[in-house]
């Protein structure tokens, strides 16, 4: 076995394949391809589901709540009979995040297509959090910019909005929340984010257990059996 093949196999290895006479005839682009293959339709497939009405408030795995010290300021709203008040800030938080998730999708797929074979390997090995990691090394400080405007309009539309940033600022102050979770959009921001590289990874791990299903030549040859 030449040298290339001896890759190739060892790429196999880390993907949990046998290395079979059929994946002799991969070359390690095409290897890379089916990683890049299954990392962009896992993207996708995380923005289509999270960028659409009820994509973060729908889903307990990601719906944002307020931050953990205010949780018990709302409960006494909602005992003073400003529940619907509290209610309308919660779905606010979780509408300007589904409305921000599309704008990541070109960024998403351009990281993945500036992947090396090197980085294909690094996720691989990496365990089921690497595709997360990559992502977030590659695209976290990009989206939030992309995002930040989004969310602060969404969220300038709450009048609540601005009361949540007074009563944070001084929950801030004593230490009760993070500073950064005092700043409304920036605190829907990071956890739109958080809940984009969650779906994205629960996606590749589908992708992973049943490449055949995805319909895609790539990914069977590379990912199948």
């Amino acid at each position: 076995m030449n040298r290339r093949h001896i890759t190739l196999a060892a790429f196999s290895a880390t993907l949990g394949l046998v290395w079979t006479p059929a994946r002799a005839q991969l070359t390690e682009g095409d290897a890379a391809s089916g990683v890049r293959a299954a990392l962009e339709r896992g993207a996708v497939a995380a923005v289509s589901l999270l960028g659409r009405n009820d994509g973060f408030l729908g889903n307990p795995k990601v719906r944002i709540p307020l931050p953990g010290a205010l949780q018990d300021a709302a409960k006494l709203m909602r005992t003073l009979g400003q529940g619907k008040r509290v209610d309308e800030l919660e779905i606010a938080m979780n509408r300007a995040a589904e409305s921000a998730v599309p704008e990541g999708k070109a960024l998403l797929v351009n990281a993945v297509k500036q992947m090396s074979v090197e980085d294909a390997l690094r996720i691989v090995r990496g365990g089921d959090d690497a595709a997360t990691q990559f992502f977030a090394a590659k695209t976290r400080t990009p989206l939030t910019q992309r995002f930040l405007p989004i969310v602060k309009h969404a969220t300038e539309r709450v009048s609540l909005a601005q009361k949540y940033e007074a009563f944070a600022g001084r929950a801030a102050s004593f230490g009760l929340i993070k500073a950064d979770d005092a700043d409304l959009p920036h605190y829907i921001t990071g956890r739109a984010l958080d809940g984009l590289y969650l779906v994205i990874g629960e996606e590749e791990r589908k992708i992973r257990k049943d490449p055949v299903g995805t319909g895609s030549e790539i990914l069977r040859r590379v990912f199948g059996f």
